[in-house]
């Protein structure tokens, strides 16, 4: 079997499995943050951490590593706009991930104190909520751009 197209198609799996995930994850949270009931949101959010750590940090690692190896045996230069732009871009969805884990885990820990002792969220919870929301848009767009970008390869020339 032809080695790039091995290459290739671990780097689409990937890129599929950061969009997939990164929807999937963003979906259960909001759908359990939504029922404002402690334990289904304790329950989902220590899923959804457990697929962060499976399923999007296996694609984290690989990105860079499948897109690098393709790039450099089909030939693209590392310095071409669109290859930076989406190295700029993931950059960006990392710098924006990496909270948005550590919040998962808060958000989780919160649910659980406020499950097992029978109160409401408390207000950290929601402050937290709204952060893990908002930093999930930039990264979920730039995501989005960075699939363009590979399959639309614009000529933006080299840097």
């Amino acid at each position: 079997m032809d080695p790039d197209l091995i290459l290739r198609w671990l780097h689409v799996i990937g890129a599929c499995v950061l969009l997939g995930t990164g929807a999937g994850i963003a979906f259960f949270m909001l759908m359990a943050h939504r029922s404002s009931d402690a334990q289904v949101i304790a329950h989902t959010a220590g899923i959804v951490v457990l697929a962060d750590l499976l399923f999007t940090t296996t694609a984290v690692v690989a990105q860079p590593v499948t897109g690098v190896i393709l790039a450099w045996r089909l030939g693209w230069s590392l310095s071409e706009g669109w290859v930076l732009l989406s190295l700029g871009l993931y950059l960006v969805t990392g710098a924006f991930w990496l909270p948005v884990v550590w919040i998962q885990l808060r958000l989780r820990d919160l649910a659980r104190a406020a499950a097992a002792s029978g109160q409401d969220l408390p207000a950290r919870y929601h402050r937290l909520f709204r952060i893990w929301f908002a930093c999930g848009v930039p990264a979920f767009v730039a995501v989005l751009a960075i699939l363009w970008l590979m399959l639309a390869r614009p000529d933006f020339g080299a840097i």
